[in-house]
C-alpha cells in the first residue's frame, strides 16, 4: 500500500510574483530554508528547468550536523507550481494567487526514517521560515 502523501501549506500576505521569486531564488532561499534557529541554509543553486537541478546545504549553526538536499526539477509550470524528485520521492510545490496573498501548498512522499508527525512539523516549520521572510521583504 502506498503511503499518503504529506502535505504543509501557509497563505503568504504578498504577491505571487514577490512569493514565486522568494521561493526559487537563491539569493532568497538561503535566508529562509530550515526548520530550526539552531540551523542555517548557506547555499543554494537552483537551475529551473526541467531536468535541472536544486541544491540546498543545510547545516547546524554549530557545525555539528549538515548535509546536501539535492532534487532534480520533473516539471514546471512558471508562477504556478512545480515538481520535483529526490532520494525516490516526489515533492509538488503549488501556488495559488488569492490576490494580495499567495498560498503555498507542498506535497511530498514521507521517508521512512522519522515519524510523519515530524516530518509535517519540520517541512512546515521551513514554510512558516518561509511565509516570515517573504512578509518582512
Amino acid at each position: 500500500m502506498d503511503t499518503p502523501k504529506i502535505t504543509v501549506s501557509a497563505k503568504i500576505n504578498a504577491p505571487l510574483e514577490k512569493v514565486w521569486d522568494g521561493y526559487t531564488n537563491p539569493s532568497h532561499i538561503v535566508n529562509w530554508n530550515f526548520a530550526d534557529p539552531s540551523w542555517h541554509c548557506p547555499t543554494a543553486e537552483n537551475d529551473m528547468k526541467i531536468g535541472g537541478t536544486y541544491k540546498a546545504r543545510m547545516e547546524a549553526k554549530d557545525g555539528s550536523f549538515g548535509f546536501d538536499f539535492i532534487a532534480i526539477y520533473t516539471d514546471i509550470k512558471e508562477g504556478k507550481g512545480f515538481t520535483y524528485g529526490f532520494d525516490g520521492r516526489t515533492v509538488e510545490v503549488q501556488f495559488n494567487d488569492l490576490g494580495n496573498q499567495t498560498e503555498v501548498i507542498v506535497r511530498f512522499d514521507p521517508e521512512t526514517e522519522n515519524p510523519v508527525e515530524m516530518q509535517r512539523d519540520g517541512w512546515q516549520a521551513i514554510l512558516n521560515n518561509f511565509k516570515k521572510y517573504t512578509e518582512t521583504l
